[in-house]
């Protein structure tokens, strides 16, 4: 398994934690070898080197590849056919993706080569370590994986890297001839030997990757969106009662409980839901996207729970193609399917329904601040001086906007499929794929959840002289302390819902709220 030592992840022959992915991905963690791992390393090399000069012939040792599978390599040409199987295969095209997306692949493919299962020299795993803690990230393109088998384009752009060859990012982010990054770093280039370009290329690490990076924001995310429910439960005069624990059991899904749990404990203490719990009030029931946040938050948050055990599954995994088996006797190299990337690509686009739901009704509840005739004394769009000002009347159609593409981003990726590689490899994950669709639904989501946590304040401090519960009033000074000022004739909108993406994105929201009624759920 992996740990920390002097601020180090160190990979050994056991997964990596999801934390140290985050850690490396997001932090700039460096990276180490265990010692374990550089013996299993050495082991499984010793296997492929043997049946490298074995009468055998062997896929991935001295064949070709893929659908060019039947041919024999001699010797001679086996250093060519790595370099040539990497040049041939870092065919990326389009934008850049994001720094942490390529060093997340970049420890997941590590991780794989650790466990001695692909039969890479213990100096190449060094070299990718390296490349790791120096800050060099290999530039890889957002299109040209099809999730099997793995995310051949992009690794291969971090394989090429390793050979010297292609473009880099340094790590004050200047793009850099790898061979230069590598020299200014004092490394040297790698010369693949037999199976090693096939072994740094055949996995789902940015598909994983990704996975693991989205498993983190949403758990924050959906957190926020509890708090955003509480602002707007309470800024509509709606009721709390509703989010009772004895009523939550009636149907034991265990986001649920969690969500109305969240919600009990930020709305406590609240003037404005204590004024109209008496008698006088007339109201029944509050709308669905108020009353239903629990539920709809809940199965969220046990969808993303699932997705996160698969993810832990995944990373317990070792993907590549041939795999080294030594089972206690001389060892060898087998064939498998392992790289498909199916159960990746399933929890991904299934993310992406969860992140267009949790927008969907956090929109609704906004709308609801905006109409006279449903905010319940509130002005219509809150605005200032509702005619001369339009108050918070276009923020609900930004929202509006992101929820739409929202939907189209939840149409799954992963029920399509194109055959490649001369119908060898005649259906396909489209994992990766999944993944970058879901990093847009998580960023337009943190978009949506802002957008009504800042139009919930605006109404909470309409409802003066009545005060907001302490945990929602937190974020109100949250808002207000970052320099969103509160209700008065209309400014600048796009700066004030930019200051709120932020302080959502950060888990600043949470973090307010959390000094107040202590951790969320």
């Amino acid at each position: 398994m992996s740990r920390q030592v002097s601020g180090a992840v160190v990979v050994g022959v056991g997964p990596v934690s999801p934390r140290d992915v985050v850690r490396v991905a997001r932090g700039g963690a460096r990276v180490e070898l265990a010692e374990e791992a550089l013996a299993a390393l050495d082991r499984a090399r010793r296997v492929v080197e043997e049946l490298a000069v074995g009468p055998v012939a062997t896929y991935g040792v001295s064949t070709g590849f893929g659908a060019l599978a039947t041919r024999h390599i001699p010797t001679e040409q086996r250093a060519q056919l790595q370099r040539s199987l990497v040049r041939s295969h870092a065919a990326g095209s389009g934008p850049e993706v994001e720094r942490e997306v390529t060093r997340a692949l970049m420890l997941l493919r590590l991780s794989t080569l650790a466990t001695g299962r692909t039969g890479v020299r213990p100096g190449t795993a060094r070299l990718l370590a390296d490349l790791l803690s120096h800050g060099i990230t290999p530039v890889v393109h957002e299109h040209g994986s099809l999730g099997c088998s793995g995310d051949l384009a992009p690794l291969s752009h971090c394989a090429l890297a390793l050979m010297g060859e292609g473009t880099v990012r340094d790590a004050a982010g200047e793009l850099r001839p790898a061979a230069d990054a590598l020299a200014d770093a004092g490394l040297e280039p790698v010369e693949l030997a037999a199976k090693e370009g096939l072994a740094l290329i055949n996995g789902t690490d940015g598909m994983l990757g990704m996975l693991v990076l989205a498993v983190e924001d949403l758990r924050m995310l959906l957190r926020t969106a509890d708090v955003a429910a509480a602002m707007s439960v309470e800024g509509q005069l709606g009721t709390d009662r509703v989010f009772a624990a004895d009523l939550q059991a009636l149907r034991p899904h265990p986001g649920q409980a969690a969500s109305a749990a969240n919600l009990v404990g930020l709305l406590a203490g609240s003037a404005i839901v204590a004024s109209h719990r008496g008698p006088d009030c007339n109201r029944v029931q509050d709308a669905y996207s108020l009353r239903c946040s629990p539920q709809v938050h809940g199965a969220a948050r046990d969808t993303v729970e699932h997705a996160a055990l698969v993810a832990g599954r995944e990373l317990a995994s070792a993907i590549d193609n041939p795999v080294v088996v030594i089972d206690g006797g001389p060892g060898r190299v087998e064939s498998n399917g392992n790289f498909h990337g199916a159960p990746v690509g399933y929890v991904l686009d299934f993310l992406a329904i969860v992140a267009a739901d949790v927008a969907s009704i956090s929109e609704r509840r906004t709308d609801r601040f905006l109409d006279k005739a449903r905010n319940h004394g509130l002005p219509p769009f809150l605005a200032h001086d509702a005619g001369v000002d339009s108050g918070h009347m276009i923020a609900q159609y930004t929202q509006a906007a992101i929820v739409s593409e929202l939907k189209r981003l939840a149409v799954p990726a992963s029920v399509d499929s194109i055959p490649s590689s001369a119908m060898q490899e005649d259906h396909v994950s489209m994992g990766w794929s999944a993944a970058r669709k879901l990093r847009r639904a998580v960023d337009g989501l943190t978009r949506v959840v802002a957008i009504e946590v800042l139009t919930a304040a605006r109404a909470l401090d309409l409802r003066a002289p009545l005060t907001p519960s302490p945990a929602t009033g937190a974020v109100v000074r949250l808002l207000r302390d970052a320099g969103v000022e509160g209700p008065g004739p209309d400014r600048h909108l796009a700066p004030e819902i930019e200051t709120a993406v932020g302080l959502v994105a950060s888990g600043a929201v949470v973090e307010a709220v959390e000094t107040v009624v202590g951790e969320l759920a």
